[in-house]
């Protein structure tokens, strides 16, 4: 607390612009010329929230991140920008004009819920991630369109409110929680509190076991960039629905039931479905859109015989489909004169650095593996992106 409010004074404001690009290695002579000038306590702050800022540019661009305020949980826990703007539009889009947003951190669903003109009543029981959310909101300009509040979110009063937002705690003093009702509050609180909003969004975890859904919450599996980022359950929605949405986009598969893909011999093309596609089991819809099957009935990939370009699924072209046998491996890279390797792995016992020491790629060209089973027998397919 200290810290954030030596930061918010003119001279702390002043000082965080000035170190504002300090590289790591510089840090040590930095401090030691500002602290000729200013208080030791307040020249350490300002260094630790220029660190902290560079890390959370790749979650908040530059812009924003230059201007915010953040501790290190906050970094590391927050949602990314991208994604927090795809939930608001979302939530915007569904006639939401004010939300509850219930664990708020140092605010940035708060935020993307501002910029997209919802009316924000932010709330976090800790008093440092409280104040910072609330400095977040004014140096964004946002502070009119968002109260934060520090108090338990179990005693807050959101009958007022067009939707509930709750991101609860997913991390303890071990490290991440899995288990939902290990959340902080636990996922059956949140459900109860969505319950009661005309709409209501709950982040989980994207590994949340799909019969830990409740029956009237529609499911969504979000990426951004190939990576997935979170579930979230939906209320006031289309209940028992199952989505899988990749950002930039957005894109949005929709599940209808189908049952799994049959499996096929190894065709031309693999199809290696997004993440978020494979954990909210989409990948017989992805399956049919490329008129697929699987390679082995326990392997998320996809072969066809076809290319079809589609946003779900990253796809290769197969040149060869060896048993598993590295020195076969070895001597196919060879004589391709591939050294450039990308190793990927599904039901596979190897990692990909021990199979590159063994293996030794040189030359100029370029190559991906696939270690993996095929109708249950280990494998490894070669090919490249296409």
């Amino acid at each position: 607390m200290n810290d954030l409010a030596l930061l918010l004074t003119p001279e702390g404001r002043a000082l965080l612009d000035e170190v504002r690009d300090t590289a790591p290695a510089d840090e040590l002579a930095v401090a030691t010329r500002l602290r000729r000038d200013h208080p030791a306590a307040l020249v350490s702050a300002a260094l630790g929230q220029a660190r902290l800022r560079q890390r959370a540019a790749a979650k908040f661009g530059a812009a924003d991140a230059g201007r915010m305020f953040f501790t290190p949980n906050g970094v590391e826990q927050s949602t990314r920008a991208s994604v927090a703007a795809y939930r608001a539009e979302r939530l915007a889009g569904l006639g939401v004009t004010s939300v509850a947003d219930l664990c708020c951190g140092i605010g940035g669903d708060a935020i993307a819920f501002a910029r997209a003109g919802i009316r924000v009543l932010a709330v976090d029981r800790d008093p440092l991630t409280a104040a910072t959310a609330r400095a977040n909101a004014e140096a964004l300009g946002l502070g009119e369109l968002i109260e934060v509040r520090e108090a338990d979110v179990t005693q807050v009063e959101t009958g007022g409110y067009d939707a509930v937002f709750v991101d609860p705690a997913r991390r303890g003093g071990r490290g991440r929680v899995f288990d939902p009702e290990a959340y902080s509050p636990p996922l059956s609180w949140a459900v109860e509190a969505a319950r009661t909003a005309p709409r209501a969004a709950l982040k989980v975890a994207p590994g949340i076991p799909h019969e830990a859904v409740p029956a009237d919450a529609e499911a969504e599996w979000v990426s951004d960039g190939g990576d997935v980022k979170e579930a979230v359950l939906w209320f006031g929605t289309e209940p028992g629905a199952v989505r899988a949405t990749l950002l930039p986009g957005p894109r949005t598969l929709r599940g209808k039931g189908l049952p799994d893909p049959g499996v096929r011999p190894v065709g031309r093309y693999l199809y290696e479905p997004d993440g978020a596609v494979i954990r909210a089991h989409l990948v017989a819809e992805a399956a049919e859109q490329l008129d697929g099957g699987l390679i082995d009935p326990t392997i998320a990939y996809v072969t066809a015989d076809e290319l079809r370009p589609t946003p779900y699924a990253s796809a290769y072209e197969i040149t060869d489909h060896l048993p598993f046998n590295i020195k076969k491996l070895k001597a196919l890279l060879r004589e391709r004169e591939v050294g450039t390797l990308t190793v990927k792995k599904r039901g596979s016992a190897v990692e990909p650095e021990e199979l590159r020491r063994k293996v030794k790629p040189q030359g100029p060209n370029a190559a991906t593996v696939f270690l993996t089973r095929v109708a249950g027998a280990p494998a490894m397919l070669v090919g490249r992106p296409v």
